[in-house]
């Protein structure tokens, strides 16, 4: 089994420039709390409600007018969509994570991995 086998494929992104009303509402839309940020280039960042509450909401940004691109991590975490589940378990516990990017070869997004996933592959 590898993280390809087990992983969200179908994944909601937002881009740079959407602010961040935007991106809150289509995470409440799809109850998740996890977007991969792109734009041409491909995988830029990724913005989380944490981020959000602690980066924007806190600070007492504006939703409306502050951009994704002001608050998302760039600094990404990610793995490869042909890694062993157990060792890209491991790596996200040591690094206290709960989701990440899963990414091709070719650096390319293929999907996200969580927690979740692994639980409910057994893993």
């Amino acid at each position: 089994m590898q993280i390809g086998d087990i992983m969200t494929r179908n994944v909601h992104l937002v881009r740079p420039e959407e602010n961040l009303q935007y991106a809150a509402r289509m995470m409440a839309e799809w109850d998740i709390a996890f977007l991969p940020v792109a734009d041409a280039s491909g995988l830029v960042g990724t913005l989380t409600d944490r981020d959000i509450i602690l980066r924007a909401v806190a600070p007492g940004l504006d939703g409306e007018t502050t951009k994704v691109a002001d608050i998302m991590t760039t600094n990404i975490t990610y793995c490869f969509d042909d890694e062993e589940p157990e060792a890209v378990l491991n790596n996200m516990r040591s690094l206290h994570l709960r989701r990440l990017a899963v990414l091709d070869r070719q650096n390319r997004l293929s999907g996200v991995v969580s927690r979740t996933d692994f639980a409910r592959h057994g893993v």
